[in-house]
Parts: structure tokens; sequence; C-alpha cells
């Protein structure tokens, strides 16, 4: 894979068993009680991003929102399945590698790393540089986990956790190299 130049960042809540949804995709559990979270800099964190990184299933999740939630940004969709030809608003790539000449190509600077598989793959492939976790106090016991195995150690640096309201903790970490 060719170099980057870009710093690609993950921002992503989980269960505290840490699922990321339902195995049936549905993220109730977090919607039903994230405005109890108060303030957890997510929209801070979306205006610092150019580019907006999902794997199919995070895309097809954002389509059931009320509105587009990255709205202004460009969206790229990894997915070997997908119509590059559905929606005007994303550009699909079939690889990581044609998506990182893509990225490298436009001059992306901060890349939003989105949903299990696209954090798992950018982890893999030594893209993502940094990692907030934002944990609801809920078990699942079952569903689509965040992280999966990984081929070697992936080592973190800590950096800070916050205590939210209503029993959310959120945590930031840096990809150690």
């Amino acid at each position: 894979m060719v170099g980057v130049s870009f710093h690609a960042a993950a921002f992503i809540a989980t269960s505290l068993d840490g699922y990321i949804a339902r195995s049936d995709g549905s993220i109730d559990w977090l919607t039903s009680r994230a405005e109890h979270a108060g303030e957890t800099g997510y929209d801070e964190f979306l205006a610092s991003v150019d580019t907006v990184v999902l794997g199919r299933n995070t895309y097809q999740l954002a389509l059931t929102f009320n509105s587009w939630p990255y709205e202004g940004k460009q969206v790229e969709v990894l997915s070997t399945t997908l119509d590059p030809d559905t929606d005007d608003r994303i550009l699909v790539h079939r690889t990581l590698d044609a998506l990182v000449e893509t990225l490298n190509d436009r001059g992306a600077q901060r890349i939003y790393a989105d949903g299990a598989a696209t954090i798992q793959t950018f982890l893999t492939a030594g893209l993502l540089n940094e990692l907030t976790i934002t944990t609801a106090p809920v078990l699942l016991g079952t569903g689509i986990p965040l992280f999966g195995p990984v081929p070697t150690d992936i080592p973190l640096t800590h950096n800070a956790t916050r205590t939210l309201k209503a029993g959310f903790t959120q945590s930031d970490y840096s990809v150690t190299r």
C-alpha cells in the first residue's frame, strides 16, 4: 500500500460489553440513551474532519436517519457489493488500496473512519491514528463487536477518560506505531 497523507480517527459508541449494534444492526439501545449522555464532543469531532469513510452497513444505517448526518463532508464507502451509482453523495471503493489512493489524490487531511468493519480495516492496515470510544452503561450480550481478530497486537496509548452524564464514559487513545 502507498503511504498516506492523512490523519485517520474513529469516534464510536459501544455497549459495556463491546458491541456497536445488535445482531440485526439496530442501535436502539444507544439512541434511546444517547441524549442523556450530554455533550460527547461528537459535533466538534465531526466538524474537524473533511472526509468520512464508511462500510456498506454503516452507510445503509445512516440512510435510516431523519437527515443525512455527513452533510458537507466527502463520504467514501468501502464495499465490494454496493452499486457505485447508488447515491451521488458518496463514492464507492472496492478495495482499501483504491480508497487510500483517492484520499491521497484528493489531499484528504483528516478522516473519520466509522463502523466496526471500517475501523478494524483501518487498524489492521496501520491507517488509524486515534480512537475515541464512548461506552454506554448497558450490556447487550450479543451483537456486532467493535473489534474482531487482529493479526498482531496493536499497541495503544491511553490519553484520557471522561465521565459523561447518565453513566456514559469516554476514552481517547492514540495508536502507537
